[in-house]
C-alpha cells in the first residue's frame, strides 16, 4: 500500500504514541506504553531517565522511580542500552540472558571463579554494591571499561540473570539474587524465537507508531532475519500493515489502531538527548527533518551546539536545540546556547510571538524540575528571540 500519512502526521502519531499529547496517571502505565526508559549517568542537569519521565508525567518526582523499583513494578536490564523496563516484560529479558549463559559475550569474558565468589558473598550477606568488594590498590585502572574484577563479575552475573538490581544508592547499583528480587508471580518461561520477535515488533510499533526492521532491531545484533520473517507473517495475518517509501525500506505500522490527534496544543517540549522519540537520529532526520547529534562525545573545539543540547519540539515541529547546565550552587539553569533552525519561524502559525510564551513556560517547568529558582540565557542565534528572552528572565 502507499504511505497513508504525511511526515507531519507521522510525527503527530509518534508524539501521541510516545505519551506526549496526553498525561499519564502512573509511572508503570507510562513505562508500559514506552516499553523502556534509557538510563544515563550524565548529570549536568537532571539525569536522562528522570527527564524522559518528567516530560510525560505532569507531577513526576525522582522519588517515583525509586518507589517503582521498590514495589517491583519496574526492573533494570538491557534494552538497546541500560534501561528501566516494565516488570511484565521480564520474561523477554530471559532471551538475552540465556544466550549469555550459553557463552555469548556482552562486554567481557566471564571469570567463573570470581563470579562464584561474588555470588556466594551476596547470598550470605544480602544486597551489595560494587564498592563493597575489595580492590587491589596496586592494580592498574585504565579507561572506564577497565573495571575491577568484582565489578566485572557483578555485571556478568547481572547480564546473565543470576543477579538483579534491587535499587540504586546515589546512582550506584545495589545487586541481589534474582530469586530475592523478582516477584513470585512473574512468568519465567524463556520465549521462543518467534515470541521474542513478536514482542519486539509489538513493543516498538505501539511505542512509536511506525518503523522499519532496522529501527525495530536498533542496536541488537543478529535479529534481522528473524524480525524480517516475523514481520512478513504478521502482515499476512493482518496484524500489521506496511508500505514502501522511495529510497527507504519497508515501513510497518498498526493500521487499525492509529488515529490522528485532533489538535496539537501551542506547547514546547524540551526533550532529553536520550528520549525515546529522538534516540534514533537517522529516523529523526529522514522523517522529521531534524539533524540532531548529542555533542557530549565531541571534542569541545569541534562542538557546534554545546555539550548537552536538548531538542526543542514545538507543536509538531522540531525548531531548534538548547545547551543546558544546572548551576546548582546558585540554583540557576543556564541556557548556554539557544540555537534555532533556519525555517523555525517561517509562517504566521509558527511565529516568534506564538513561540515565546510556550518556550518560557517549558523553561520554567524544566528549571523547577532541576531545582533551579531561575534561568539565564547566555547566547542565542536569533537576536529577536534573544532580546525577548533576556527581558523575560530579568
Amino acid at each position: 500500500m502507499t504511505n497513508p500519512y504525511s511526515a507531519t502526521q507521522w510525527l503527530q502519531l509518534s508524539m501521541q504514541q510516545q505519551g506526549l499529547l496526553q498525561p499519564f496517571e502512573s509511572l508503570p502505565a507510562l513505562l508500559q506504553q514506552l516499553s523502556y526508559v534509557q538510563i544515563d549517568s550524565i548529570n549536568v542537569v537532571e539525569r536522562a531517565h528522570h527527564h524522559v519521565l518528567h516530560s510525560r508525567l505532569p507531577h513526576y518526582a525522582t522519588s517515583m522511580l525509586d518507589q517503582a523499583m521498590g514495589d517491583k513494578s519496574v526492573f533494570e536490564y538491557w534494552s538497546h542500552a541500560a534501561a528501566y523496563l516494565p516488570i511484565e516484560d521480564y520474561r523477554f529479558s530471559l532471551y538475552r540472558k540465556q544466550q549469555l549463559q550459553q557463552g555469548d559475550k556482552h562486554w567481557f569474558e566471564p571469570e567463573h571463579k570470581i563470579m562464584r565468589e561474588v555470588k556466594a558473598r551476596i547470598t550470605a550477606e544480602g544486597p551489595l554494591k560494587a564498592n563493597q568488594f575489595k580492590h587491589d590498590a596496586d592494580a592498574k585502572n585504565g579507561a572506564w571499561w577497565d573495571w575491577k574484577p568484582a565489578k566485572k563479575a557483578l555485571e556478568q552475573l547481572f547480564m546473565q540473570g543470576e543477579l538483579m538490581v534491587a535499587r540504586r544508592d546515589k546512582f550506584q547499583k545495589v545487586y541481589d539474587l534474582t530469586e530475592r528480587v523478582l516477584p513470585n508471580h512473574i512468568d519465567t518461561t524463556v520465549p521462543s524465537d518467534s515470541e521474542f520477535a513478536q514482542h519486539l515488533i509489538k513493543r516498538y510499533l505501539i511505542a512509536h507508531g511506525f518503523g522499519n526492521v532496522q529501527q525495530i532491531q536498533y542496536l541488537r545484533k543478529g535479529l534481522k532475519p528473524l524480525l524480517t520473517k516475523t514481520l512478513a507473517q504478521m502482515c499476512e495475518q493482518g496484524d500489521i500493515a506496511s508500505f514502501t517509501e522511495p529510497h527507504t525500506r519497508q515501513v510497518y505500522f498498526y493500521q487499525p489502531k492509529l488515529t490522528l490527534p485532533s489538535t496539537i496544543a501551542n506547547k514546547v517540549w524540551l526533550l532529553n538527548p536520550f528520549d525515546n522519540l529522538v534516540i534514533q537520529r537517522q529516523k529523526l532526520k529522514q522523517w522529521f527533518g531534524f539533524d540532531y547529534q548529542i555533542e557530549v562525545y565531541v571534542p569541545e573545539a569541534k562542538r557546534q551546539y554545546g555539550y548537552y543540547s536538548l531538542p526543542i519540539l514545538w507543536r509538531d515541529r522540531f525548531v531548534g536545540r538548547v545547551d543546558v547546565k544546572a548551576d546548582r550552587k546558585n540554583q540557576c539553569l543556564l541556557l548556554q546556547q539557544l540555537h534555532f533552525e533556519p525555517a523555525a519561524f517561517s509562517t504566521d502559525a509558527f511565529s516568534r510571538d506564538a513561540f515565546i510564551p510556550a518556550f518560557i513556560d517549558a523553561i520554567n517547568h524544566y528549571s523547577k524540575f532541576n531545582n533551579c529558582q531561575r534561568w539565564q540565557l547566555v547566547a542565542c542565534n536569533d537576536k529577536a528571540i534573544g532580546k525577548m528572552l533576556l527581558n523575560a528572565c530579568q
